[in-house]
């Protein structure tokens, strides 16, 4: 299941292999999550934030598991202040976890899942997608990250030096 907010993105997400894909900005996530997936969804990966972390969290599945790898609805402005009841109940009665992953904590894995994930690129095990923006040198780094905060990249957004 891939969420993402335009056309542009929904085909590049079934072209990714996407089972479903929904356009949170055209449909309900949540209503189509508890729909189409009435016992929750066993592992999320989950990198927006704010309403879609709570949606998450509402949408695991007993002992489901969601791994935040960031939030990037939040990364341009102040951190959310929580208004919403605290999620450890919802934890509780479903035996579910969050786990947050911070990339820089797990250094001495990187050679070996570098070597990896090329290995499953060059088998066309991996797909890339690469947004078609051009930002070179690194004055246009500043350009690059308001380009990818904004929403408007499909795929990773790449600066060449």
């Amino acid at each position: 299941i891939g969420t993402c907010g335009s056309d542009a993105k929904a085909k590049l997400l079934q072209e990714l292999g996407c089972d479903r894909v929904i356009n949170y900005r055209r449909e309900d996530v949540s209503e189509i999550l508890q729909q189409e997936y009435p016992h929750g969804i066993n592992l999320v990966f989950e990198c927006i934030g704010r309403k879609m972390f709570d949606v998450c969290v509402d949408n695991l599945a007993i002992q489901g598991r969601l791994v935040v790898v960031g939030f990037i609805s939040e990364y341009a402005n102040s951190l959310e202040s929580i208004s919403q009841p605290r999620i450890y109940e919802k934890l509780f009665w479903k035996a579910a976890s969050v786990r947050g992953f911070a990339m820089h904590l797990y250094k001495k894995y990187i050679p070996e899942a570098r070597d990896r994930l090329f290995e499953l690129f060059y088998s066309g095990k991996l797909k890339v997608a690469v947004d078609s923006t051009q930002f070179k040198g690194i004055e246009s780094i500043a350009n690059a990250v308001e380009y990818l905060l904004s929403g408007k990249n499909c795929g990773k957004v790449v600066v060449k030096f």
